[in-house]
């Protein structure tokens, strides 16, 4: 079936204006409104799953059921992202948002209510499943970057790695905003303040009517899933979340937690960088040489637990690690804006993050069994291998993209 491309690429300019990027970025009238409200609904997605985690394990002194509760929410999402980002699309970003944050955020405070009072295990995994209606903050977010610069692939690039550098940075302050909170004022505090946080940054971020992408008109437009490359582009979002999901919780059973700030850190500085650089035109080429990249540096951290057993130099390959993630990150969501059709955009950006965090339960999953039953060392190949696997499936299956 014939599509209707979401953005058509402009030629690529000489080479970016001077001055800062990313000031003349949120310079875009209307940009800085909308971009305070996204930061603040963003910032809880790094906090739920550990405040319900810590809030569970305290009240029933089990991570198993803790962990059992966070991944059913988990596959919610997957299913229900897709549809909330549909109904988006056909009815206007502040219609479904709104209402659907509020739905989550019920599901939230049952959940608090229900651990605090002791109420049947069986509540839990409901309540935690109500709060799959959470809209993709950070797909609205570059939605609206696509209607403002469409016909800009310049200006795309500079928004999208400005969009995941606030990813990177919402995934390493979340957790520790939360852990601080559980730990210093009561257990349910986490959950709590997400939920304001989620709650007020939609209903700022869907005020900004001037800056939201109009609805279009309803036509017959291709599913996503249908238009060619976008099935192995999916595959290759579903290999990199298993990337992170691996490294996650290897690093953590190797040297604690915190020492994961510094991939995060890299790859917030990386993306910066990135988007200050003059894009290539040829996004799928540029797709491969990050995904070579990633599986490149994915191999420190394997080499330096294996051989040198420093921590030092372990963190310092995390960093370099962390910092191959963004590019591809970014690189991997312009491709999904160029191939989407404009009626069917946060449709298709919601598909790559579900895509995405499917391959972070099963890299979780991996790197799990693989400490278990072979230690830390050898759990540090399987973000490697996902990254390998991520760039084959991107090299044989996105041709024509």
């Amino acid at each position: 079936m014939p599509y209707e491309p979401a953005l058509v690429p402009a030629p690529a300019p000489d080479g970016p204006p001077a001055g800062n990027p990313y000031r003349r970025l949120l310079a875009t009238p209307g940009a800085r409104a909308f971009t305070a409200g996204n930061l603040l609904a963003r910032l809880p997605m790094g906090m739920f799953s550990v405040s319900a985690v810590i809030m569970i394990a305290d009240a029933h002194g089990s991570y198993a059921l803790a962990g059992a509760v966070t991944a059913t929410g988990l596959a919610a999402t997957a299913v229900v992202a897709p549809w909330t980002a549909r109904l988006v699309d056909r009815y206007g970003q502040a219609r479904i948002a709104v209402p659907a944050t509020a739905i989550a955020v019920l599901g939230s405070l049952v959940l608090l209510l229900c651990v605090h009072y002791g109420a049947p295990v069986w509540t839990l995994f409901a309540a935690y499943a109500a709060t799959a209606t959470t809209p993709n903050t950070g797909g609205l977010s570059r939605a609206r970057w696509a209607h403002l610069h469409r016909g800009d692939p310049a200006a795309l690039h500079i928004a999208n790695s400005f969009e995941q550098a606030v990813d990177e940075l919402c995934f390493m302050l979340g957790p520790v905003l939360a852990a601080t909170l559980c730990g210093a004022l009561f257990p349910e505090a986490g959950t709590l303040t997400g939920a304001i946080f989620l709650m007020t940054g939609v209903l700022v971020f869907a005020a900004q009517r001037a800056t939201e992408p109009p609805v279009a008109a309803r036509t017959r437009t291709a599913s996503p899933l249908r238009i060619p490359g976008m099935p192995a582009l999916l595959a290759v979002f579903l290999a990199t979340g298993a990337v992170f999901g691996a490294m996650e919780v290897v690093s953590i059973a190797h040297a604690g937690g915190a020492i994961l700030a510094l991939q995060a850190g890299g790859s917030c500085v990386a993306g910066l960088l990135y988007g200050s650089l003059r894009p290539a035109a040829d996004v799928r080429r540029r797709l491969l040489l990050c995904l070579m990249g990633m599986t490149a540096l994915m191999s420190l951290p394997l080499i330096a637990a294996a051989t040198t057993g420093s921590l030092l130099a372990l963190a310092g390959c995390l960093l370099l690690a962390g910092a191959a993630t963004a590019p591809t990150m970014v690189t991997g969501m312009t491709l999904v804006q160029r191939l989407t059709p404009r009626a069917r955009l946060n449709e298709g950006m919601t598909l790559a993050v579900t895509a995405l965090l499917g391959g972070i339960a099963a890299g979780t999953a991996t790197g799990g069994w693989l400490v278990e039953h072979s230690g830390t060392v050898t759990g540090y190949a399987a973000p490697m291998c996902a990254a390998a696997l991520a760039l084959v499936v991107a090299a044989a299956g996105t041709r024509g993209a």
